[in-house]
């Protein structure tokens, strides 16, 4: 039965092959690029312009500000003094220049392209003669930074020293400004570096034997082999991952880093968040290249495990404080959830490859659910302000670690911020996808977008008001008449599913039918894997009107997850709710009744313009109930309005 399933997934995702063996054609699905879609919406654009004409400059003087690049200077000799911040904090600078790099794609900028070769030359001063950056250890390895990482030469305390973990956003953001501007003073720096650690870790004798011990650097080294198509490149990040878990080589990092037991035989997402999401996309891209079965199956049971047991409503992930850790199953706490801000980015990422290498809608309706929610509310409406931990309640008192009553315009580990700024401009990118002769419409936003299919280009555009309803036009122009398949993505919530599995599920069902109208004709349609398939000769001005009824949906959450027994959240389209203490006085009384009639009304003046959800619901205090009025605002949009209490999840009466 096993060799069946083997067989089924080398045939029908990739074809054919033999494990291990290289495939230069990457994943089967390809995503369309940032630089041929143009975003015209009023949803994602201005939020995207906020990082272009605030968020990077001001990440970019919060690092001046803070020494970090002065600490490529001291590493080069050209200033003296002593390294500030954390082992990490190189990957500051990496992450704003992948984001300013990234909006360079879509939106260039003279001035802004020449400020990235200033602050690449800056890089390049701190980096060794044989390729070696990181700049704490290059000044003073013997008095690390901070008093968790011990002292020592190269790479021997990988579990904590973070060179590694420095390389991989090194290589991810030196992979795109090359793309993006054709230039290679940071790709050198990054390929360098890259050849360095080809001599030093490897299966060899007389190579280190040992995985990085912050995960980021397998992927990095892949976009590394794509550019270049250097197998050495790839090689090594695969054998990163091999050699996790194999207590014969080094000694084991334990759960904390998801090095406790092979990759391939683990199965429940364990350990440091972050580390975790950044290892599965790792994973998943060995998966794709080198046809591994073993691979594959893990990163689908270990997505299982996510999905149906550690996943907040808002997409987030990452239940515990202490470890920035996954908790156990069920284990999903509301006011002490993490949660962190770059789980989320760095799930998006996971959850990209896996549609990329299966071709399921189901991972897309974890990147939409994620995206609108738990990923977007780490940012502020202004751009300047951060979440670290995105909690599901606040009671306006607690204090989280580095912060979640409100926003903070920096934190001393300010890997989110900048992490939002590396990711947001990049969204685009996961709008479209082809493969062969069909086109995937993964995500709805008004834009227009160039196509490439079959050799023929294929314009594309969107128009709709989405996610504050669901009416969305696609007109399709090819250059000339053609065959191909149109794949719209129907979201689960439209599907009367709140995610894919048990975790949780609506109370009601909505039974209004999503409409198809192709060139003003109503069509039949079926809905395949979380698709229409629309297959059809395709014409200049074809146009295809899809129709997704929204309505105010109340959520239940699995009963396993004890933290949210006896309450309920609410919804609209892609998009969690919440109430805040500043709309509703009795925010920690309410209860929402399941015949209580809740509407949607779009305030265009209100949080940059969003639908609130009201109606009447009851509030119980003292033992006594009083009716009460609901006003509940996108999850996203919280903390803009200062120090509030803020639930998610109010109590439900049935």
């Amino acid at each position: 039965m096993l060799k069946k399933i083997k067989l089924i997934f080398f045939c029908s995702v990739m074809s054919l092959h033999l494990q291990a063996q290289l495939n230069v054609n990457d994943y089967p699905i390809a995503p369309v690029n940032i630089q041929d879609i143009h975003l015209t919406d009023n949803f994602w654009l201005p939020k995207i312009k906020t990082i272009q004409n605030t968020t990077i400059q001001f990440g970019f003087d919060k690092c001046k500000e803070e020494g970090r690049f002065n600490n490529f200077l001291i590493a080069g000799g050209k200033m003296q003094g002593k390294i500030k911040g954390f082992p990490f904090d190189d990957t500051d600078v990496y992450k704003i220049i992948e984001g300013a790099s990234n909006t360079l794609i879509t939106s260039p900028n003279k001035k802004l392209d020449a400020y990235l070769d200033s602050i690449i030359t800056i890089i390049s001063i701190g980096q060794e003669s044989d390729g070696y950056i990181t700049t704490w250890h290059t000044v003073d390895p013997d008095h690390p930074p901070v008093d968790w990482v011990k002292p020592g030469p190269r790479w021997v305390n990988e579990i904590s020293s973070h060179e590694l973990y420095n390389a991989g956003h090194l290589y991810e953001a030196a992979a795109v400004h090359y793309l993006a501007t054709g230039k290679k003073n940071m790709l050198n720096i990054a390929l360098k570096n890259a050849d360095l650690l080809v001599k030093i870790f490897g299966p060899e004798p007389g190579k280190i034997h040992a995985p990085s011990g912050h995960e980021i650097v397998e992927t990095g080294l892949v976009k590394l082999y794509r550019i270049t198509k250097n197998e050495d490149y790839l090689k090594l990040a695969k054998y990163l991952l091999d050699v996790r878990g194999d207590s014969s080589t080094h000694t084991l990092y334990g759960p904390y880093n998801q090095d406790h037991t092979p990759v391939t035989k683990q199965d429940e997402a364990v350990g440091h968040a972050v580390r975790a999401v950044y290892m599965y996309a790792g994973m998943t891209d060995i998966a794709a290249l080198y046809k591994d079965y073993d691979y594959y199956k893990a990163t689908k049971m270990l997505w299982e495990n996510v999905v149906n047991k550690k996943l907040y409503i808002t997409g987030g992930v990452g239940a515990r404080h202490e470890g920035e850790a996954f908790g156990d199953n069920y284990e999903l706490p509301n006011l002490t959830a993490y949660s962190e801000t770059c789980a989320a980015i760095g799930d998006i990422y996971w959850n990209h490859r896996m549609f990329m290498l299966s071709g399921e809608a189901k991972y897309f309706d974890i990147i939409e659910r994620t995206l609108y929610n738990g990923l977007l509310s780490g940012i502020s409406l202004d751009g300047k302000n951060f979440f670290y931990p995105n909690p599901l309640e606040s009671d306006a008192k607690f204090t989280f670690n580095r912060g979640a009553v409100t926003r903070s315009p920096w934190f001393d580990c300010s890997c989110c911020p900048t992490n939002m700024i590396r990711f947001l401009p990049s969204m685009p990118g996961l709008i479209y996808a082809v493969e062969k002769d069909t086109l995937f419409v993964n995500l709805y936003a008004s834009n227009k977008a160039a196509v490439s299919l079959n050799k023929q280009r294929i314009d594309v555009s969107q128009q709709t008001e989405y996610p504050w309803n669901g009416n969305i036009t696609v007109q399709i122009d090819p250059e000339t008449s053609t065959v191909f398949t149109v794949k719209l993505r129907v979201p689960g919530w439209a599907r009367n599913e709140v995610v894919p599995g048990s975790l949780y599920t609506y109370l009601d069902k909505n039974n209004k039918k999503i409409s198809l109208v192709v060139n003003g004709k109503p069509m039949t349609y079926v809905i395949k894997n979380g698709y229409i398939n629309i297959a059809r000769k395709w014409n200049k001005g074809d146009k295809v009107q899809l129709a997704l009824p929204m309505e105010v949906r109340k959520v239940k959450a699995n009963d396993n997850v004890k933290d949210d027994q006896g309450l309920v959240s609410l919804e609209y389209g892609p998009l969690v709710y919440c109430v805040e203490g500043v709309d509703n006085p009795e925010v920690n009384s309410l209860v929402i009744s399941d015949k209580a009639v809740l509407k949607s009304e779009k305030e265009n003046g209100f949080l940059g313009g969003v639908n609130t959800i009201t109606g009447q619901v009851s509030a119980i205090e003292n033992g006594v109930t009083k009716k009460a009025e609901l006003k509940a605002i996108p999850y996203y949009a919280w903390a803009n309005r200062g120090v509030t209490n803020m639930k998610v999840w109010v109590k439900r009466a049935e």
